[in-house]
């Protein structure tokens, strides 16, 4: 029998420059959305009664729908046409996004925010693979970097945009600011979005591998999202989760990989370069997503800066970026080729960790902004040989299919940098803490120096003398605290660096891309 070749509906040059914006406008949408949820958690709080645990599931719910569609984003769309399917999903974003806005309580926001998952995973999986397809093979890199543009500038001004809107109106506008780009982009989508032409529908629906796969991966996400608050197996409730993640997980997998039209194409990791650059895709997420995480309560809780001067400090590097994927993708790429741009890559993000492992606790904007322009640069030159060498030769629903795989691998691998973080944090704390704490004694001249310094100036402005004593080693307390932060987070960021040198012997093991006379049409 002969395959079917699946490619997308030509459209014309000037179309497709439209099609790319309206698609990158979509997806930068949900990450906005999604990263500037995390500024308003506080005003949440305030306004809806909640906790700060109870809070915590606005994003939780956000994320476990996600989990749920990005990997079976390749499979709705073949189902129902990826033009209705990429429509209906910025509709459902827009629609949910509207409730959130004006949700009363806590539990309709949950549920609100769960729906806006959904669409959202489905608007992150199905744009990265209509970009890749509206670009001839030989152009992987630039649809590549096109779309790590895109991933780049949501993260960066979503804080920004939502400190602003919570400070200067109510956190309801950060998500009915959507509701005016949803409904043009719901608009040019149906316009504009080509379907794939030779595509063949799914006669049977792959109920149990979804079943299995919603199961796995949604025990997975709460597990890891929930599971530190809870104190892992300490909790009945954790290690019930995590039993159905791995029992889910498995069947899942050995669903998929033994009938004929399975949601997911597990089969595709048999493809070398995918599997390796997946897995590198979940390194990845660990270290540079779960560093996203981590950077921001290093200099907001350690170093004291507000929310909305870490987010307007992350706006030049995320310009860096864009800068970067571009010169990558069409100067950088075709000079050194696949494999020399990513170990330079890795060696420039090396370097940007290395440099922040020097913090102080006088370190500030100037101080960062040399090491983040290299990791803008570092990132870039990773990212982009390193997707396009896992992605090369896949069209249609096969690149569906890798996209929505690529995206949950980076996801899951955030999940698990951020409980590795806090591991590691907590862990070096402890240390640091018992070692310095030594030193505050009356037979160190320096601490006795320093307490004596500090009761003298309390007394000066009038305390008494117990009171002056007792504030001067509160004083101290909060000192050594900082001390202890920074040593935790310097240590980390070293041993960032360490292990992101370690995956360099992987990218020998991903084949350069050559490309036909056909393929470059």
């Amino acid at each position: 029998m002969e395959a079917v070749i699946q490619h997308d509906e030509p459209v014309s040059s000037v179309n497709k420059w439209i099609l790319i914006g309206t698609v990158i406008s979509c997806a930068v949408m949900e990450l906005i959305d999604s990263t500037a949820v995390g500024v308003a958690r506080a005003d949440m709080m305030g306004s809806l009664g909640a906790t700060t645990d109870e809070i915590a599931w606005v994003v939780t719910s956000y994320a476990l729908g996600n989990v749920i569609t990005v990997p079976l984003s390749a499979m709705l769309s073949s189902m129902f046409g990826r033009k209705l399917y990429f429509t209906i999903s910025v509709a459902i974003f827009t629609f949910a996004s509207f409730f959130c806005g004006i949700s009363g309580s806590l539990l309709v926001l949950t549920l609100w925010r769960f729906v806006q998952g959904l669409a959202g995973g489905s608007l992150l999986a199905t744009a990265q693979s209509i970009i890749g397809g509206a670009f001839p093979p030989k152009d992987i890199a630039t649809a590549t970097a096109i779309f790590g543009m895109g991933m780049m500038i949501g993260p960066a001004i979503g804080p920004v945009i939502g400190g602003y809107i919570t400070d200067a109106i109510s956190w309801n506008w950060i998500f009915f600011i959507n509701i005016p780009i949803g409904i043009i982009g719901t608009f040019l989508c149906w316009k504009y979005v080509p379907n794939l032409t030779g595509a063949k529908k799914s006669e049977k629906l792959d109920l149990w591998g979804i079943i299995f796969m919603i199961i796995g991966l949604c025990s997975l996400q709460y597990f890891l999202e929930e599971g530190m608050q809870k104190d892992w197996f300490e909790s009945t409730e954790i290690s019930v989760v995590f039993i159905l993640a791995v029992v889910g997980l498995i069947a899942f997998i050995w669903r998929e990989l033994s009938i004929e039209e399975p949601a997911v194409k597990i089969g595709l990791y048999r493809n070398r370069n995918l599997a390796i650059g997946h897995f590198m895709n979940v390194i990845l997420g660990m270290l540079l997503i779960g560093f996203s995480f981590i950077f921001p309560l290093f200099v907001q809780v350690t170093l004291g800066w507000t929310p909305t001067r870490q987010g307007i400090f992350q706006i030049l590097p995320a310009i860096a970026s864009i800068v970067a994927m571009m010169l990558v993708s069409k100067l950088i790429l075709k000079k050194l080729g696949y494999h020399f741009t990513s170990i330079l890559g890795i060696i420039l993000m090396t370097v940007f960790l290395v440099m922040l492992s020097h913090s102080s606790p006088d370190s500030n904007e100037t101080n960062f902004l040399s090491p983040f322009v290299i990791q803008s640069f570092g990132k870039a030159m990773l990212t982009v040989p390193l997707m396009s060498m896992a992605l090369v030769g896949l069209r249609g629903e096969d690149l569906a299919q890798a996209t929505g795989l690529s995206n949950i691998m980076r996801q899951l691998g955030a999940a698990i940098g951020v409980v590795l973080v806090n591991i590691y944090i907590q862990h070096q704390n402890g240390q640091a803490q018992g070692i310095m704490a030594t030193y505050i004694n009356p037979y160190n001249p320096t601490a006795t120096d320093r307490i004596a310094s500090y009761q003298t100036m309390f007394e000066s402005s009038g305390y008494s003398p117990n009171d002056a004593l007792s504030a001067s080693f509160t004083m101290i307390g909060k000192a050594l605290g900082t001390q202890v932060d920074i040593v935790s987070y310097d240590n980390m960021f070293l041993d960032f660096g360490i292990l992101m040198l370690l995956t360099i012997p992987l990218v020998f093991l991903i084949k350069s891309p050559k490309f036909s006379k056909t393929e470059e049409k």
